[in-house]
């Protein structure tokens, strides 16, 4: 099973999803019917390669983790309790991932490397540069934001994952998770603007 190397909105994935039916299929999953696990990458294997592109900025290291993802969920198929969407249980799979991930890599990553971003054909140059620029810079904030910050802000921006679920995730109540995307969305916006070159309104000059 390869990840499609494409980028596309949270929107237009999960729209087919079906909670109610994932659990169904990952309790069949559980009882031995391992070829229903196709069903469950077809659902999920973007909206993941997108959660670890936004987390590694890199293309490589996110198909390997969507691939190791997957291989987890086979391997601990057992021990799936179906009392959670099985969304939360695989993202909770996916941080651990990420996380093992961190700490084989001892060596940074190189600009290049990290923000690669895709461009289109049928875009002009000049506007294609611009975006490529913009996306680079958001990545860039997004990597100096700490790891629980960066985690709950793409859970609940980009994943579109309730609050109560990434509650649930965390192992903490909604009104932390809330707070935590609100400093999260703070900070980045300042640091955004750091990278720009800007200066905040506290700082700037008449």
């Amino acid at each position: 099973m390869e990840p499609k190397s494409i980028w596309v909105s949270p929107n237009e994935t999960r729209r087919f999803v079906d909670p109610t039916s994932d659990n169904r299929l990952m309790e069949e999953i559980k009882d031995g019917r391992v070829e229903r696990l196709a069903i469950l990458f077809e659902r999920y294997h973007v909206m993941l390669f997108n959660f670890f592109l936004r987390l590694t900025g890199n293309r490589s290291h996110s198909e390997d983790l969507v691939q190791d993802v997957f291989f987890r969920i086979l391997k601990y198929r057992k021990t799936y309790q179906g009392q959670s969407k099985f969304s939360v249980w695989m993202y909770q799979i996916a941080r651990n991932a990420h996380v093992d991930h961190l700490r084989k890599r001892k060596q940074e990553m190189s600009l290049d490397d990290q923000f690669e971003e895709p461009a289109s054909a049928e875009t002009p140059a000049v506007e294609r540069m611009s975006a490529e620029i913009d996306a680079a810079l958001l990545n860039r904030a997004l990597d100096r934001l700490p790891l629980r910050k960066k985690e709950v802000l793409l859970l609940s921006r980009f994943q579109e994952m309730k609050y109560r679920e990434i509650a649930e995730l965390m192992g903490c109540d909604i009104g932390s998770i809330k707070s935590t995307v609100h400093r999260a969305i703070k900070d980045l916006g300042r640091i955004y603007v750091e990278l720009q070159g800007g200066e905040s309104s506290c700082t700037a000059k008449d």
